[in-house]
């Protein structure tokens, strides 16, 4: 019987690779095993807002760092780490979501160059399997970016936004700085691995803040499947893209009330997940980074419930009539003050404070501050309970407000109740009251300054009695003897 070398080599081969295989396995299940390990060392972190006073004790999580916030108030609920520099992997393209539809429109015509299309590697990383030279849309793009976590598609919007990637990082990074991060550095669009691109849940959340209050936005990270059709700059029938969240309806951990959700992996970031619910009136915003699966998955829904379960609302103009302007200030509020011969003040209606269930909003005690203020702003009023701002507001003035406010002195530690003086201005008034008052002082000065010179006119001449044409003294001779 004849062997060929080609079957010795092929029985070889095969051996070698069951060989390697299984010295592989070993390290891999430990690996595994460590991470897991790390992930039960990582709960006895503390959790920060279990220490506040009468505040609801949240769940312990193997989440490196975890937040969840109230998107209509930006009140933290919930905080663990959320201060600390993280890698975020790809929830980072919600930031690239939010400054592509920044700086383009929809129908834009995007076109995926070689750079982009071969800047990932197409074994490990998500991908829509575009080819280059082939276009779709901005929308199709976004879709393809939040559905299917594509990273070619990030780096394929940073090219048709600023020219090349260095640039619209640029981009990212002012925007993250204008939604008030701190301790965040972006250097990649798609969140692959770099050691100088991280975030922090806090700033993470900041930036989901911003992001789900796109409704288009939030929709599409909401959305399971999505299909790029064939086009004439697109020839494939096939691009069909799926999300990876199980937080969808459907899927193993969906969740009711769920507004929108982007996951994210590396090596070096583990599992993060950043993620939108609405009940209740309340809007939550849940940011887990580096945790282990499927973990990230039941630490989001632990922390939804338990801020739906433990909180509640209050829009601070239905319950806040009274707000405290020192009337110099209140004076100095700008240039916008004189836009109109009648301003009345009121404060957003849109602002809310979110408290734990048993709170009423008596219970709040709040503060004003003068800083700051653009505008028509007045002031911004913040809102306590105990040492934890729950809310806050800004006072502005608005043209034929219909709901009115007072504004008169009290401390700024305490909550004031509500009196039935209200302040309107009338500007054509002040401005005449202000000219009268003028005029009068004015007027007052004059005559003064009148008496003063009758006054040192009749004393001149009083004296120049005294002086002869040449200057000589006249002498009262009857003052000598």
């Amino acid at each position: 019987m004849t062997v060929s070398i080609r079957w010795i080599y092929r029985v070889v081969l095969f051996f070698t690779l069951i060989g390697l295989i299984g010295m592989e396995m070993p390290v891999r299940v430990a690996a595994a095993v460590d991470h897991m390990e790390e992930a039960e060392e990582r709960k006895s972190i503390p959790i920060e807002s279990n220490s506040y006073v009468n505040w609801p004790a949240g769940p312990v999580i193997g989440a490196e760092s975890a937040i969840l916030m109230e998107a209509n108030s930006g009140t933290i609920l919930y905080e663990k780490n959320i201060n600390e520099r993280l890698y975020p992997a790809s929830i980072t393209k919600l930031l690239t979501a939010l400054v592509a539809v920044d700086n383009s429109e929809l129908d834009e015509m995007v076109t995926f160059s070689e750079e982009a299309v071969h800047s990932i590697n197409w074994y490990n990383d998500a991908n829509i399997g575009i080819s280059p030279g082939n276009s779709i849309t901005m929308e199709q793009c976004l879709y393809g970016l939040l559905v299917g976590s594509a990273n070619e598609v990030a780096y394929a919007i940073a090219e048709h936004v600023s020219g090349n990637v260095d640039d619209f990082v640029d981009l990212m990074n002012k925007k993250a700085e204008e939604l008030g991060c701190t301790n965040s550095h972006f250097v990649t669009t798609n969140g692959i691995h770099d050691p100088e691109h991280y975030t922090s849940a806090h700033d993470m959340a900041l930036i989901a803040k911003a992001f789900f209050s796109n409704e288009m936005l939030a929709g599409m990270s909401c959305t399971t499947t999505y299909h790029i059709p064939q086009s004439d700059t697109q020839p494939r029938d096939d691009m069909i893209v799926y999300a990876k969240s199980k937080l969808h309806k459907g899927k193993e951990y969906a969740y009711e009330g769920l507004v929108g959700t982007k996951t994210g992996y590396t090596d070096y970031a583990r599992q993060t997940l950043v993620s939108c619910a609405k009940r209740n009136n309340l809007k939550l915003i849940c940011v887990i980074l580096k945790e282990e699966a499927p973990y990230q998955y039941t630490d989001t829904i632990e922390l939804f419930n338990y801020g739906f379960d433990n909180f509640k609302s209050y829009n601070i103009a239905d319950n806040d009539k009274t707000y405290m302007v020192k009337e110099a200030d209140f004076m100095a509020s700008g240039e916008s003050f004189f836009d109109s011969d009648k301003l009345e003040i009121e404060i957003d209606d849109r602002d809310y404070v979110v408290v734990p269930v048993n709170v009423d909003f008596d219970d709040l005690t709040s503060e004003i501050s003068y800083e700051d203020v653009k505008d028509t702003e007045i002031a911004h009023v913040y809102y306590y309970f105990g040492d934890i701002e729950v809310g806050r507001s800004i006072i502005r003035l608005k043209d034929n407000a219909s709901v009115t406010y007072d504004f008169g002195y009290k401390s700024s530690s305490t909550l004031r109740e509500p009196q039935e003086k209200i302040w309107t201005v009338n500007i054509i008034e002040v401005l005449l009251i202000v000219i009268g008052a003028g005029l009068l002082v004015t007027m007052l000065v004059l005559f003064k300054n009148r008496m003063a010179a009758g006054r040192i006119e009749r004393r001149r001449r009083k004296n120049s009695r005294k002086y002869d044409i040449n200057g000589t003294a006249h002498l009262d001779w009857k003052h000598f003897k």
